[in-house]
């Protein structure tokens, strides 16, 4: 019987997993995220891919990494950008970014707001490279639309509002694929 002590990930050399303690993190999953995106090249397409329109010469944070950073952070289940300053210095997050430190909350609420509809086609255009890419190795013989509908409370008197009966709340009810 042989036991793992130290192993390293293909895609960063640097991280290694072991089982002796040290710092402590929830988001260690995120390390096989990781994997997956450098496989599929995803990191190396969005530095080839995307640009914000930015005027300055030197970001410590590229726009890359930022949208990078918050990729993971969604996947990971941080769904604002006020919650980066919480993971600046978190003991996953920075080996996956392969940074020394995240973005903070300014730094990303800035990059939200550099993004226009330049920004917007070439994240049509970067899901567009991606879906080829996986329909190289495998073709879907059928693409299936789950139509769902949920309910956006509303409190007062907003215009298009309605009673909805399953939820018995006024909101809107809108549909979502």
């Amino acid at each position: 019987m042989s036991i793992v002590n130290t192993l390293s990930l293909e895609s960063n050399r640097q991280i290694k997993i072991n089982f002796d303690g040290g710092d402590l993190s929830s988001d260690a999953g995120l390390l096989l995220i990781k994997e997956f995106v450098s496989k599929l090249g995803i990191d190396n397409l969005l530095g080839k891919v995307f640009k914000t329109n930015d005027s300055a010469l030197f970001r410590y944070h590229t726009d890359q990494k930022n949208l990078l950073q918050m990729i993971y952070m969604i996947i990971a289940g941080y769904f604002e950008d006020d919650t980066s300053d919480e993971l600046t210095n978190d003991p996953v997050f920075k080996p996956v970014l392969e940074k020394d430190t995240l973005a903070s909350q300014p730094t990303v609420s800035r990059f939200f707001n550099r993004m226009d509809e330049d920004t917007l086609n070439q994240l049509l255009m970067i899901g567009r490279i991606l879906r080829k890419r996986v329909y190289r190795i495998q073709m879907p013989q059928a693409v299936i639309l789950d139509l769902d509908s949920t309910l956006l409370d509303a409190y007062g008197k907003q215009e298009g509002r309605a009673f909805n009966f399953h939820y018995q709340s006024n909101g809107y009810h809108p549909l979502v694929c």
